[in-house]
């Protein structure tokens, strides 16, 4: 139904003011009422952001560690190859100087039995 009654402009402008204050009171009534909630959470969150920070550090802590522990690791056995190839390399040596000597004594023998022969 239509309103029948005459409406002026300036009671529309009224209308609309005392609307506007309403729903701005009751904002600032909602925003007081729920403030400790607001705050309440606003804790919460900041303790579940320290509790993800902690975390992270821990994994990365933890991270390090064991990016050391492989390094040692493999220094250890880096320094073992070393070790043994220096070990096996002197074996080596040693080895081709003994067949060296074994040679150098069979020639000898084999020129002593020549020049045996030949006087």
């Amino acid at each position: 139904m239509h309103n029948t009654g005459h409406v002026e402009f300036s009671d529309r402008r009224k209308a609309a003011a005392a609307a506007k204050t309403a729903s701005v009171q009751a904002y600032r009534a909602a925003r007081t009422a729920s403030a400790p909630q607001r705050e309440a959470n606003l804790r919460e969150r900041a303790a579940v952001a320290k509790a993800r920070e902690i975390r992270r550090v821990q994994r990365e802590h933890a991270k390090l560690e064991e990016r050391v522990r492989l390094d040692t690791e493999s220094a250890a056995r880096e320094a073992q190859k070393a070790a043994l190839e220096a070990v096996e390399l002197d074996a080596r040596a040693k080895a081709n100087a003994a067949e060296e000597a074994a040679q150098k004594a069979k020639r000898d023998l084999r020129y002593a039995s020549r020049k045996a022969r030949s006087n």
